[in-house]
């Protein structure tokens, strides 16, 4: 299981993603103890799914699910709350693409679904992403009306330097020297200094940042209410996960959610991982679909 939460550790977007993701689950039992119903399985207070395509296992947030619609189409339900069965996916979008070419997905959802009777949109993988991206930016406009973003170079500066920052994103246009200036107060301000600690790029520009929060000029985003990061961090971290690795400037830190941990001894900043390859057969099982 994942690590418990750190209160005091920064939480940023998005947690590490890879083939040993889920394993932790599968071994919580005792090899000698009988294995448990996997419809039940809970990873905290959240069910755990499989993905029909990898294999792997997660609690739903980290997942994406896909409904069968009434006239035979399959959608994205990144929300989880279109009515009906549904299957579950954790994939990049790269290996979604693979998996729609080489027609595994239209085995796994056929087992999924108990049905051959669906079709599959070859812009599937498009609408996927984009509901992500609107789920994730919907997310942030929601923090902003609740009180809890902030904006404002110098308002960020103020709270990263005195350790209330828990969580720190930058536009995709962003001065350089801006992201260094604030990425070193929450480094400060976490009593970090040396290390690969920074606020997380964003692959949106400040125009679209504005629009999402209903501000003006939104440049860069921090967080000081870590429920408000944790929820932030859920819906960054699925889009950012399918839309493939982040740039190699991006470092992801989250060490309270088993994510890759930002470096405390000057060492470089830990990657994101890609997902899985997509590559493992569909396991006709309970969990993988609702």
């Amino acid at each position: 299981m994942r690590n418990p939460p750190d209160d005091t550790a920064p939480l940023n977007s998005p947690p590490a993603r890879g083939r040993g993701r889920g394993r932790a689950v599968r071994a919580a039992a005792s090899a000698d103890s009988p294995s448990p119903d996997p419809s039940r399985e809970r990873e905290g207070n959240e069910p755990v799914r499989k993905c029909i395509l990898s294999g792997e296992r997660d609690v739903r947030p980290h997942l994406v699910r896909l409904a069968l619609s009434p006239d035979g189409q399959i959608l994205p339900d990144v929300r989880a709350k279109a009515p009906g069965r549904g299957a579950w996916i954790g994939v990049t979008r790269v290996e979604l693409e693979a998996a729609i070419k080489k027609g595994k997905l239209k085995g796994a959802l056929s087992r999924a679904f108990k049905t051959g009777e669906f079709i599959i949109d070859p812009e599937l993988p498009a609408k996927i992403e984009a509901a992500l991206e609107r789920n994730a930016l919907d997310r942030l406009g929601l923090e902003s009306r609740s009180g809890t973003v902030l904006i404002g170079s110098d308002r960020i500066e103020q709270n990263a330097r005195q350790g209330k920052l828990k969580a720190l994103y930058h536009a995709s246009d962003a001065a350089e020297d801006g992201n260094r200036k604030l990425d070193q107060a929450w480094r400060i301000g976490n009593d970090v200094e040396g290390s690969g600690l920074r606020g997380l790029a964003l692959p949106v520009s400040r125009t679209i940042l504005a629009l999402a929060l209903g501000r003006e000029n939104v440049v860069h985003i921090g967080l000081t209410d870590r429920a408000a990061a944790k929820r932030v961090s859920e819906a960054l971290d699925r889009w950012l996960h399918f839309i493939g690795p982040e740039p190699s400037s991006v470092s992801c830190e989250t060490a309270s959610q088993g994510a890759s941990a930002s470096p405390q001894n000057g060492a470089p900043p830990i990657q994101q991982a890609s997902g899985s390859t997509g590559t493992r057969p569909a396991v006709d099982m309970t969990e993988e679909f609702e």
